[in-house]
């Protein structure tokens, strides 16, 4: 059996949670489409790595950078959906391992 700590647990529901920002985000901004494929957070839970993936790798630098400019809205609402005394800070990065 496999013991799972606090970040673990907080990674899989801000996974589950930045998925759905991520696909609002891609839809409303006319970002090129992109999935969030994982999400590690340091066990202080101060910081987040968003690894994401795109359909077409080519656009997978203008999709990281332009959810990196949002990266402080995403904070905000994950820590109002979340109701964590203070949401990770984040950054997405490209998962190239696809």
């Amino acid at each position: 059996m496999t013991d799972f700590t606090r970040s673990d647990r907080v990674a899989v529901q801000l996974r589950k949670e930045i998925a759905v920002l991520v696909h609002k985000a891609v839809r409303d901004h006319a970002l090129p489409s992109a999935s969030v494929s994982d999400v590690e957070v340091t066990r202080d839970l101060d910081l987040a790595k968003v690894y994401v993936t795109t359909l077409v790798s080519e656009q997978s630098g203008a999709a990281v950078k332009a959810l990196n400019e949002m990266a402080f809205e995403f904070r905000c609402e994950l820590w109002r959906t979340l109701k964590l005394r203070r949401a990770p800070a984040g950054s997405c990065l490209y998962d190239d391992s696809a």
